[in-house]
């Protein structure tokens, strides 16, 4: 099966750009932090974050970050 966006947004709450930092590396992404856009990457996988992000960043952009990084349900769901 597919991810389950849907149950990813039930889980995630907004969160603030260092916690989803810190729970992508948790996920095996790694990069660096520059001043326009975060570059991560797992494997062949890459991936673009916007930054600076100011205040929380909310369920549609986390849903679309799960996608396109391609993160299981599971594997959200069990990274804190």
């Amino acid at each position: 099966g597919g991810i389950d966006l849907n149950a990813i947004a039930a889980e995630a709450e907004p969160k603030t750009q260092r916690e989803l930092i810190k729970r992508l590396k948790t996920l095996g992404f790694s990069g660096h932090i520059p001043v326009d856009v975060i570059r991560l990457r797992r494997g062949t996988l890459k991936l673009k974050v916007p930054s600076p992000h100011v205040g929380d960043i909310g369920i549609p952009l986390l849903k679309e970050i799960s996608r396109q990084a391609n993160i299981s349900e599971d594997e959200w769901n069990n990274t804190k």
